[in-house]
């Protein structure tokens, strides 16, 4: 069972807290404003959600939040290790806030996240960028409160560092700030098993670890009191949920518990490990109303070879009977995949398989990689079989058979009348709104931003490849 964190620690934490918010009364008495907090997230939807708890701990010390680092006072970045392009983005980001703070030298600056648990990453920041004030792993994130005091008071130039080498344990009730009222990330489970030969998460996430239903539950129930309606699951592979729980419960149960609270109109989950969808978690999506009828499933390749050398303890034929039994429950399911190319071992015979999965599964949507070398796990000792143009090629090659079917199937809801979440207005175009349909299909159309949070009807008008445009049906 699953380590918790005391409850004498997270007061202890909320203690901090109030420490940190004297001062930020004294800073404003003197500016006449609060201080201001920076936060920028890298990776995954775990790391959006870990983001949003220590957002909600700045803003229970009294933190006011800006989009421009410029202007903080405290900036923090929380960290993604799984590629490095996401790891070199933060480096480059540092190298900024080192001028930055050179002008402006009693800014805070921490860094936190899956890519300092790794300890080569901790001390190649320590020694090339000292201006960095706290750096703190992901199973120390409860104790930030503690740590940023310590930051705002501290007589040297050392940076606090708390890199806890464990699985982690379980902190209930710490402070969140959504970035949503209508929807939110309700994390189940921690840490992975798995161990995936390409992936670093089982090392920096720990194993994995069950939150108890009963929490699960009453965050679900405090988030519907107060205006939201879509919830979405999270845990590196959900499908696992509750094998380290003394109580009866799995993720498909789980599910149907969910599914019965009341004020809950859409439920979503990610991510699934194939091996471990079962035929009663096929059977509670079926059957559940609430739960959105869509699936996130990573196939990552489609050569058995490849399989095995990635540990992912299935077949291609294993995964397309799976899809098989899910569309039969579920016709119409929208369907995702990850997908990485250029495994050391892959060759192009290799990658033919995973075009081939492509073609028979028919995914709404991919999220697809190139490789990227891991230092630790068993396939960065690995040579490759490509050449890096080969993989390269073969990487666009897959985007093109994948657009052509995108396109396609999106060109089938021109015409339907859907309903939509709104979530707010477009990124790209400030005179439009967008939301999701059940399918997670994103939706463009003209309306009032009175209308965000709610649901609408939308006629679907024109599909693009990665989205739809629509008018709302009066």
């Amino acid at each position: 069972m699953a380590e918790h964190i005391k409850k004498e620690e997270i007061e202890l934490q909320r203690s901090f807290i109030y420490k940190i918010k004297e001062i930020n009364a004294r800073y404003t008495n003197i500016n006449g404003h609060p201080m201001k907090a920076n936060t920028e997230t890298y990776g995954c939807q775990q790391n959006e959600n870990d983001t949003e708890r220590i957002r909600g701990m700045l803003k229970e010390a009294g933190f006011d939040f800006c989009d421009d680092a410029n202007d903080a006072d405290v900036v923090v970045y929380n960290t993604c290790a799984v590629r490095e392009n996401a790891e070199q983005k933060v480096f480059g980001r540092l190298g900024i806030l080192k001028h930055i703070k050179e002008s402006r030298p009693d800014m805070l600056i921490g860094i936190c996240g899956c890519m300092v648990q790794q300890e080569h990453i901790t001390e190649q920041i320590k020694k090339v960028h000292n201006h960095v004030d706290l750096i703190f792993g992901t199973h120390a994130l409860y104790k930030f409160p503690e740590l940023l005091y310590n930051a705002m008071v501290k007589n040297n130039k050392k940076s606090i560092v708390d890199i806890t080498d464990s699985d982690g344990a379980i902190a209930e009730e710490i402070p969140i700030l959504r970035d949503y009222s209508q929807k939110a990330w309700v994390s189940v489970m921690y840490g992975c098993n798995n161990f995936c030969s390409y992936c670093i998460v089982p090392y920096v996430r720990g194993r994995e670890r069950s939150r108890d239903s009963k929490d699960i539950i009453a965050e679900i129930e405090n988030l519907v009191a107060n205006g939201c309606t879509e919830i979405s699951l999270l845990g590196q592979n959900v499908n696992s949920y509750g094998k380290d729980l003394e109580e009866n419960i799995n993720f498909a149960k789980l599910l149907r518990m969910v599914n019965d609270i009341k004020g809950v109109e859409r439920i979503r989950f990610m991510t699934s490990h194939p091996k471990d969808l079962s035929d009663e978690l096929i059977d509670a999506m079926a059957e559940c109303e609430k739960v959105c009828k869509q699936l996130h499933l990573p196939v990552q390749a489609g050569s058995n070879k490849v399989l095995s050398d990635m540990n992912r303890k299935y077949t291609k034929e294993d995964y397309l009977e799976k899809i098989k039994k899910v569309k039969e429950k579920i016709p119409n399911i929208s369907l995702s995949t990850d997908i990485i190319v250029g495994f050391p071992t892959e060759t192009n015979e290799d990658f033919l398989e995973t075009i081939d999965v492509l073609k028979k599964v028919e995914y709404d949507n991919i999220f697809s990689f190139i490789y990227s070398r891991r230092e630790g796990t068993p396939a960065a000792k690995l040579d490759f079989v490509l050449s890096e143009e080969e993989i390269h090629n073969n990487f666009n090659k897959l985007l093109e058979v994948q657009n052509e079917i995108s396109k396609r199937k999106n060109d089938e809801y021109v015409g339907r009348i859907e309903k939509v979440l709104v979530d707010g207005v477009s990124k790209n175009n400030e005179n439009t709104l967008s939301g999701r349909l059940e399918s997670s299909k994103v939706v463009n159309f003209v309306g009032s931003e009175d209308l965000v949070g709610k649901y609408v009807d939308v006629r679907i008008t024109e599909a693009h490849t990665w989205s739809l445009n629509g008018e709302i049906v009066k």
